[in-house]
């Protein structure tokens, strides 16, 4: 017979405890960091730091450097042309020469998008802590670890101590029961619930997913779910790690091997939240009302089910009514309006949300044997180099290329366009990715978030479809 645990602790509780170095009351806990990614953005300024101090990297071994957010997508081979883009990437070759950083960078065979590749390469673990300069580190969540953003001082201190400053959040579990309908993926489950609780709705919290929803997921599903919990707010994102964990780690690069993996197995089974354990604040919802989703407005929470309408402005809170009017302006959009027919000019299926193997081969699986509608362009970006190759060898190229789809090289892309790859001012772009700011894609991009599939559909019809009436 199980018996419970007197002092139940959910899972976030028990990593946080597990990497407390030091604890006072009042202030904030110094926490011990198992794996700092960074990459060319948010690094600059931290490593100037670290020579104005006379610092060394204290864990230049817990430290993973990629290139990703500059890189371009096409010819990679070759010098990067526009100038900025190849002063941050030539400062973090540098930076990480200079302090004994590995690098995976242009060239690499493990280059990609941070948040790809960490997983990919069996570095992201249950149990950890990770955080990286980039506010989707959340993403690291999906197995079971406390993986959140940083700011660049923060950057700073975690490349010199190892450590970090950190209030414990708030706790929120957000439970999802039941079967997905047909044609509803990960993606449409957190556009869902962020609707539902708003671009704000988690702000404070710590987010655990669960349910049985969750527990089917394969793990770049899960990746989804969790890449996108800063979307509402939230510090991070997490699921307990399970057997579909367990199977996607094991035999990966740097997961741990032969004993060392029986000895890991048998901790990370330690790590789910105890029966009885308690949380802030727990929210319920039912798989069966989720339907593929799209984002109408200026923030990931603008969203609907494909076959709603936009609201009219008597339906929107009367704060949020001048935003909400501001939103459609730029959006070009009219409230109260279907967004089904509406015509879209760019599809762009990348982003550290949807770029995995899984989602190419969704699209593909999809668009096999048809072509893009002629006046829509489709960028296809693998989020790393592995991903890439996977695809090739498995001809997913050839089907993106008969389809009249443009598959790239990897990088962040037209998630935010801090490489060439920009969707022009007034164009419509239907996207994987995870935020439709103002100027996100690009000055003056209109960006429509959705799933790899309903973007497939986008692409080879020229408009919003719903999927639904096109998969089994």
């Amino acid at each position: 017979m199980k018996q419970k645990n007197a002092n139940p602790q959910t899972l976030f509780d028990k990593i946080w405890q597990r990497h407390i170095v030091k604890a006072a009351e009042g202030l904030p806990d110094l926490l011990y960091i198992d794996t700092h990614y960074i990459h060319e953005v948010t690094t600059p300024q931290a490593f100037a730091a670290l020579r104005q101090r006379g610092l060394p990297v204290r864990r230049p071994d817990r430290t993973v450097a990629t290139a990703d957010h500059n890189v371009p997508t096409l010819n990679q081979h070759l010098p990067i042309q526009d100038a900025l883009s190849k002063h941050q990437v030539d400062t973090l070759i540098q930076n990480c020469a200079d302090f004994g950083i590995e690098l995976y960078g242009l060239g690499h065979p493990n280059q990609g998008i941070v948040h790809v590749i960490g997983p990919e390469l069996g570095i992201t673990q249950p149990g950890k802590t990770i955080v990286c300069g980039d506010s989707h580190t959340s993403t690291h969540g999906a197995f079971g670890t406390i993986a959140f953003g940083i700011g660049t001082s923060e950057v700073a201190q975690v490349l010199a101590t190892q450590c970090l400053l950190q209030y414990k959040p708030k706790q929120m579990r957000i439970q999802i029961d039941g079967t997905l309908g047909k044609g509803v993926l990960a993606k449409d489950i957190i556009l869902y619930i962020i609707a539902q609780i708003s671009a704000s709705g988690a702000t404070g919290y710590f987010v655990e997913y669960a349910g049985t929803t969750i527990e089917a997921l394969s793990m770049e599903a899960r990746m989804t779910i969790c890449n996108m919990s800063i979307e509402m707010g939230a510090r991070g994102g997490m699921i307990a790690p399970d057997q579909t964990t367990f199977d996607y780690l094991q035999g990966r690069p740097h997961a741990p091997q032969g004993k060392d993996w029986e000895r890991a197995l048998a901790d990370w089974k330690t790590l789910p939240t105890d029966e009885g354990a308690s949380y802030d604040q727990v929210l319920h919802f039912r798989a069966e009302d989720i339907a593929p989703m799209i984002t109408y407005g200026t923030n990931p929470g603008m969203g609907i089910g494909i076959g709603q309408r936009i609201p009219t402005l008597a339906e929107v809170p009367p704060k949020e009514q001048a935003s909400f009017e501001q939103s459609l302006a730029y959006m070009g959009l009219q409230a109260g309006s279907s967004l089904l027919g509406q015509k879209v000019d760019y599809v762009f299926v990348g982003s550290c949300t949807n770029a995995r193997i899984e989602d190419l081969r969704l699209v593909a699986e999809f668009v096999k044997g048809k072509r893009k509608a002629p006046d829509v362009e489709v960028w296809i970006i693998p989020g790393s180099q592995q991903v890439a190759r996977q695809a090739k060898a498995e001809q997913l190229d050839v089907i993106f290329r008969e389809a009249g789809f443009e598959l790239r090289e990897p990088g962040c892309s037209a998630c935010l366009g801090m490489n060439e790859d920009k969707v022009p001012a007034g164009k419509y772009c239907v996207s994987t990715s995870n935020r439709n700011f103002e100027g996100r894609q690009g000055p003056g991009a209109r960006t429509l978030l959705a799933s790899p599939l309903t973007a497939a559909a986008a692409a080879i019809s020229g408009h919003i479809e719903d999927v639904r009436e096109y998969v089994g």
